[in-house]
């Protein structure tokens, strides 16, 4: 479970990612899957979790060196990655895809508590020995897990039974395109919980019309309901980074944004619409429109002042402008 120090403002969009080349698949779970077991009791005290000499006697007997790029600063405190869990509320009957678990520390309580665990591991050496990992510290779990070996911006489907969850400490320079990226391409993914940087955390949850809201606020807003979810200290990770840390929680809309406008339409709007954040969404969206004339007349029909800037619009403000292209033609 690792992150990084730097952070991305704004997400391009997942479907312009390419596939991956090369997508290597681990697992011991058998081709009948059993069915979901009761969660297993775990007392505070259990030593399945990593704790600070666990991680890094493990980093140095795999030559791992914490690295920026890789957004490698591991959690090396246990009761933060059971923190994590109780409030992602994970389910006995869960299956859980966590994304970049570096060492393994939050892929080590997800299995005690889920049915079923799926890592997305782009690193060669973590990859490779994370499953000997989980079958030393939990072996009567190790069956329910998964290693997929891959970007997760690159990964297009999983192994096994579709996820329901989302758990994962975030790589915080891709943590905005890697959790979008998730949410569109896996719909079964009904809660979300991430731990980011503090300042990308309050973009997510951010509500319209504060400084922070912005193309991350609104793209997250179509997917789900989201939240902050609490603050992570920077004494959990090794090496400590020099940022804080935030949970965000996305609960899936129960109805999508109702919209005769494809989501690429809209997020096609919401982009034109921040690119120049102090320009009213008349010339902002002038490009979009083709001309300042034809963004007004868009946004007329939406019903949305063309005085008004991006800040201020819901997700269903910005359907409503992307359903109205062309109103002036």
């Amino acid at each position: 479970m690792s992150t990084t120090e730097s952070a991305s403002d704004s997400a391009s969009d997942p479907e312009s990612t390419p596939e991956s080349e090369s997508v290597r698949v681990s697992a011991s779970a058998p081709d009948a899957a059993p069915e979901p077991r009761p969660r297993p009791e775990v007392s505070e005290a259990s030593d399945a979790l990593l704790g600070p000499a666990d991680v890094r006697e493990l980093a140095a007997a795999l030559g791992v060196r914490p690295t920026k790029q890789r957004g490698q600063n591991f959690v090396i405190d246990a009761n933060t990655v059971r923190r994590i869990v109780r409030t992602a509320d994970v389910r006995p009957d869960d299956v859980v895809v966590e994304v970049g678990p570096g060492l393994g520390s939050l892929t080590l309580a997800l299995l005690e508590a889920a049915d079923r665990v799926t890592a997305v591991e782009i690193d060669d050496v973590l990859a490779g020995a994370l499953p000997a990992t989980v079958r030393a510290r939990v072996p009567a779990r190790a069956g329910r897990f998964t290693l997929v070996h891959s970007d997760a911006l690159h990964v297009r489907d999983l192994p096994g039974p579709a996820p329901t969850a989302l758990v994962a400490n975030l790589p915080y320079n891709v943590a905005v395109p890697v959790l979008l990226h998730m949410l569109e391409r896996f719909p079964t993914i009904e809660r979300t919980l991430v731990m980011v940087q503090a300042e990308v955390a309050d973009r997510l949850a951010a509500p319209p019309g504060g400084k922070v809201y912005g193309v991350p606020s609104v793209k997250a807003a179509w997917y789900a309901e989201v939240r902050r979810a609490g603050a992570i200290g920077r004494t959990v990770f090794w090496p400590a980074p020099n940022v804080d840390s935030g949970l965000v929680s996305l609960v899936r809309r129960s109805e999508p944004v109702r919209t005769t406008a494809s989501r690429e339409e809209v997020f096609a709007v919401v982009d034109a619409a921040f690119a120049q954040r102090r320009k009213t969404l008349r010339a902002a969206l002038a490009g979009w429109a083709g001309s300042a004339p034809a963004a007004e007349a868009a946004l007329v029909a939406a019903g949305i002042s063309p005085q008004a800037r991006g800040e201020s619009l819901t997700v269903e403000e910005f359907a409503r402008i992307a359903e109205s292209k062309g109103a002036g033609a």
